[in-house]
């Protein structure tokens, strides 16, 4: 099935003059941006985080945060694009920083709903780094609900997946509390208020 010839077909529905001079490209242009923004599927996260694990001894929380994401809602195949923070305590091992958002990228760059998003980057990540716990907390605005709506605020939808001791309400404050100390901090670096 060719990308191109069906978003030539429609435009053909949607726009008066389709065979204008402006959208002679469009076809072309919106397969190969939807072959991008989709490459997800073709991506095997095990490729990725092979040869990224380090024998350590911490047993501290480690904190990710403002993971940039974009990604295509399911439903509507608008944008939905955010940031990810993701919490883990150690269990013999440490993963390759850039794996974090290598992962998100890839588990983003299909057509999802943000709420199977938080999951599936969580239990990848549980899975093969073995942590005693994980978390993942994703905030963003979603361009089908904002460019849909006749309200004009941008709400963001917050979603979370705990996993082993990060499900413990202890574990989960102080990976809230570490967000939000860092996020005020670099508020008042920033002079912002």
């Amino acid at each position: 099935m060719d990308i191109a010839d069906n978003v030539a077909h429609i435009l053909q529905a949607i726009d008066p003059n389709p065979s204008r001079e402006e959208l002679a490209a469009t076809p072309e242009r919106v397969a190969t941006s939807l072959k991008f923004l989709t490459q997800g599927y073709h991506v095997n996260t095990s490729d990725i985080l092979h040869n990224a694990l380090f024998a350590t001894n911490t047993q501290e929380m480690i904190v990710i945060q403002d993971i940039t994401f974009h990604s295509l809602c399911e439903h509507h195949l608008l944008p939905f694009f955010g940031t990810c923070h993701i919490a883990y305590i150690p269990n013999k091992h440490i993963l390759g920083v850039s794996k974090f958002a290598e992962i998100v990228d890839i588990f983003a760059k299909r057509l999802q709903i943000q709420e199977r998003l938080s999951d599936e980057i969580a239990t990848c990540l549980f899975t093969h780094l073995q942590p005693k716990g994980l978390g993942i907390i994703m905030q963003a605005r979603h361009l089908c609900m904002e460019m849909r709506s006749l309200n004009n605020n941008s709400p963001r939808l917050v979603t979370q997946k705990m996993l082993g001791q990060l499900a413990q309400p202890q574990q989960q404050q102080l990976f809230f509390n570490l967000i939000q100390h860092s996020h005020q901090r670099n508020d008042k670096c920033s002079g912002r208020d």
